[in-house]
């Protein structure tokens, strides 16, 4: 008995590595290298052509240049903090757009679900500059093109099928009897949303946040075909730092800098989904 039950504990272990393995491995060649690679280039000087200084006698292996450089000047924090405003209006616009859109299809015939969601996800089978061009050619004759409401116009586009799926799938696992039990108590229709579907949902709406929020942060096609020059967010400056200035360290830093506030906020979407959760319960 004890030989099987160690023999199927091995099986099990070899089991979990060959399903474990591969994303593993992916996450480590693909995510963790790359952002060594990033944060160590972020130590260093720029080379006199671009790039880096190449690691010969005499060179500096380790610098802070290219953080005293961001944090030494006001201008990349204005960027930053544009960022987050655009990032916060985005989704702020996609939770009030998303919120009705979900909830209509979490309240539709069962047998018409999946045809509504796959409307709402349809865009994705067209590519994204088509779309960002149609747009553009949309914006251009209402002479609103390369402008704040543009950018803010495009992002929400881009992302609100990310707020609105986290959110159908939330309001689609309500428990009707409880609506149903406050309208007996008395509860008004406008009661029984804010003091039951509103408080239940607040996980989706934490979740469809993330992830609406973290990927506008470093977007940076849409602010620069829509918004043109004069909207220059963190990810256009990071971005033009590696393409055109060629100055790898300073766009390192900026790119940590980035890295940080995005775990910072990941963390608190998820603090902010857990305590959610525990609200959830407490109503159920």
């Amino acid at each position: 008995m004890d030989e099987r039950r160690e023999a199927l504990e091995g099986g099990s272990r070899w089991t979990r590595w060959l399903v474990a393995g591969p994303p593993t491995a992916f996450l480590l060649a693909f995510f963790l290298v790359p952002a060594i690679i990033v944060v160590a280039a972020s130590f260093r000087e720029p080379g006199e052509f671009g790039g880096l200084v190449p690691l010969a006698a005499g060179a500096a292996a380790f610098s802070l240049e290219a953080y005293r450089f961001v944090l030494g000047d006001i201008v990349y924090a204005e960027i930053f903090a544009a960022s987050f405003a655009v990032a916060a209006v985005t989704t702020a616009a996609c939770v009030a757009l998303a919120y009705p859109l979900a909830w209509l299809i979490a309240r539709s015939p069962r047998k018409r679900r999946d045809l509504l969601v796959l409307l709402v996800i349809l865009p994705f089978a067209s590519n994204f500059l088509v779309r960002i061009y149609a747009w553009i050619m949309l914006l251009g004759p209402a002479n609103l093109l390369y402008t704040p409401f543009a950018v803010i116009a495009g992002m929400v586009y881009v992302h609100l099928p990310f707020m609105v799926l986290p959110l159908y799938t939330n309001l689609e696992k309500h428990d009707p009897a409880l609506l149903e039990a406050a309208q007996d108590l008395g509860a008004g229709a406008w009661t029984r949303f804010w003091r039951v579907t509103f408080p239940l949902s607040l996980p989706g709406i934490w979740s469809g946040s993330a992830l609406v929020f973290i990927p506008v942060l470093g977007m940076f096609a849409v602010p620069e075909l829509l918004g043109g020059t004069g909207d220059v967010l963190i990810g256009n400056l990071i971005k033009e730092q590696f393409l055109d200035n060629r100055d790898w360290p300073l766009g390192s830093a900026l790119s940590i800098g980035l890295t940080l506030a995005v775990l910072a906020l990941a963390g608190l979407a998820a603090a902010l989904s857990r305590r959610g959760l525990k609200g959830t319960e407490a109503v159920s």
